[in-house]
């Protein structure tokens, strides 16, 4: 995955408004040039979740958040769906557990604090999230 960039912008130079994406990874990239480079370094399809996985993930309750800036938009929710490096991460059955397990308690605020804490790939996997998230 490229340098983190402004939404919108090539994931390549982070300096063009990205006109195209990647056939394979969907990374937006400004021009032939900037797509070349891209391929530098290999990239995959997204693979779609199988519907037994699908259902592994989704929490049992709805989220309610009262602070809105906790609130991700839309543009880096798919920046994270997008990304290669995020859906390589996810291939590791652990770290889907883990997840799972954090979205399935009732009190997931402090199973998440305890992940970060014991679990190094969560940590990691967290980190890339959130360095996403925060690259307005």
């Amino acid at each position: 995955m490229g340098p983190r960039c402004p939404p919108r912008k090539c994931e390549v130079c982070c300096e063009a408004q990205s006109k195209y994406k990647c056939p394979n990874c969907f990374a937006p990239y400004c021009s032939l040039g900037c797509f070349k480079k891209h391929k530098e370094n290999p990239c995959g399809k997204p693979v779609p979740l199988m519907e037994e996985q699908r259902n592994l993930i989704i929490p049992k309750r709805s989220y309610e958040v009262n602070e809105q800036s906790w609130v991700v938009d839309k543009e880096h929710l798919q920046l994270i769906a997008n990304s290669s490096e995020i859906r390589e991460a996810l291939k590791d059955e652990d770290l889907r557990k883990t997840i799972q397990k954090i979205a399935n308690v009732d009190d997931p605020e402090n199973q998440l604090t305890e992940a970060m804490k014991k679990e190094h790939v969560f940590g990691d996997f967290a980190e890339k999230i959130l360095s996403m998230v925060n690259q307005q």
